[in-house]
């Protein structure tokens, strides 16, 4: 099971941690991304890790603004940066047990969104 939290709304260049809590089995062998779906287009990959050795992965329009880290409690975060108004949309945390960390169909667990308001 994973559960999402801390959206809301932030103005354009501010920052917001949205985190994802993992219950229900070992993480080890997962991969565990962020995707994000705004209103009338495509899911599109944020960002995964790979939770044994800590690799990162990030898509095009958010790198060098957020991060994604783990702790030893089973919880991902996302950290965002440098804010803009089309980084507004639903936040989907998602686990992933093989293939390509960026293709959504790889990922077999889904949370629910939460949801990330950007102000211009």
């Amino acid at each position: 099971q994973l559960q999402a939290s801390g959206g809301g709304l932030v103005q354009a260049g501010g920052s917001l941690r949205v985190s994802c809590a993992a219950s229900g089995r070992a993480l080890s062998n997962y991969a565990m991304g962020w995707f994000r779906q705004a209103p009338g287009k495509e899911r599109e990959f944020v960002a995964a890790i790979r939770w044994g050795d800590g690799t990162t992965y990030f898509g095009d329009s958010v790198k060098g603004r957020f991060t994604i880290s783990r702790d030893n409690k089973n919880t991902v975060y996302l950290q965002m940066s440098e804010l803009k108004p089309e980084d507004t949309a639903a936040y989907y945390c998602a686990a992933s047990s093989r293939g390509s960390v960026y293709w959504g169909r790889n990922y077999a667990y889904w949370g629910q969104g939460t949801l990330v308001t950007v102000s211009s």
